[in-house]
């Protein structure tokens, strides 16, 4: 099975921050993921990455790629992401579309945002860091943000016609927004490059909820997926408990 990610934004969220990534290396995690990178000191998270033995997997680019009047900003903040993510030898950043601009055309937005993330592929490619491209779900987490679904998201990655720019599959998002996960995952496996997973309803950890995980994951598995599947769910009872349950599907 795919190597096993943990967000310490959301699994555990309850101690201080350095102390999460040791929590996930004690029980088994093969690495660590979070969100904005300019929020934490991160020459201490690096370290104790290191010290723990477990690898950052990815954190946020940041910037809003749907209003072209930022999209000069958007490709330096970007490209400062992709700096940060090769020097410190982090594979991946997750790279959010932002909101519906109000008053803008979907397909102006959309251009927008395939001209952004052509501009800074290159960049991408020379520093050996893949941009993952996340949609989200509007009717529950995130009304208003533009991207949805993944047939929008796999067109904008077609268009961008970058190995080092592909989707970032949540699978908590995609039931929400369209269900039929596991053929919508095995048709279009070679432009994913992570993975997200929680439980429907309540974004809890696998088991609590709709999805039958252990047949997901092994469709993954039966696929030629190499990156990681990513834990970004809020657990019901136990952290360490929660995460070992995943482990165990290995």
């Amino acid at each position: 099975m795919a190597d096993i990610s943990i967000c310490v934004e959301m699994v555990y969220d309850d101690e201080p921050f350095a102390e999460r990534i040791e929590r996930a290396a004690d029980v088994g995690a093969d690495a660590v993921e979070f969100w904005d990178w300019r929020e934490k000191d991160l020459e201490t998270v690096v370290e104790t990455a290191d010290a723990a033995d477990v690898p950052i997997a990815g954190f946020v680019a940041g910037g809003t790629l749907t209003d072209p009047d930022a999209a000069d900003d958007t490709v330096e903040t970007i490209r400062e992401s992709i700096d940060t993510a090769a020097e410190h030898d982090v594979p991946t950043l997750i790279v959010t579309t932002g909101q519906d601009q109000d008053g803008l055309e979907r397909e102006t937005q959309y251009d927008n945002i395939v001209d952004v993330l052509s501009t800074v592929a290159p960049d991408a490619e020379d520093a050996g860091v893949t941009l993952v491209v996340e949609p989200l779900n509007t009717a529950v987490d995130h009304p208003g943000y533009f991207l949805e679904t993944s047939e929008e998201g796999f067109e904008i990655i077609d268009d961008v016609g970058s190995p080092n720019v592909t989707l970032l599959y949540d699978i908590y998002h995609q039931q929400i927004t369209e269900g039929n996960l596991i053929d919508t995952i095995t048709d279009n496996v070679e432009k994913i490059g992570h993975f997200h997973i929680a439980d429907v309803p309540g974004r809890h950890e696998p088991g609590t909820g709709e999805l039958a995980y252990e047949r997901i994951l092994e469709a993954i598995d039966d696929t030629d997926y190499g990156g990681y599947v990513g834990c970004e769910f809020s657990p019901v009872g136990d952290a360490d408990e929660a995460v070992a349950n995943v482990l165990d599907w290995q």
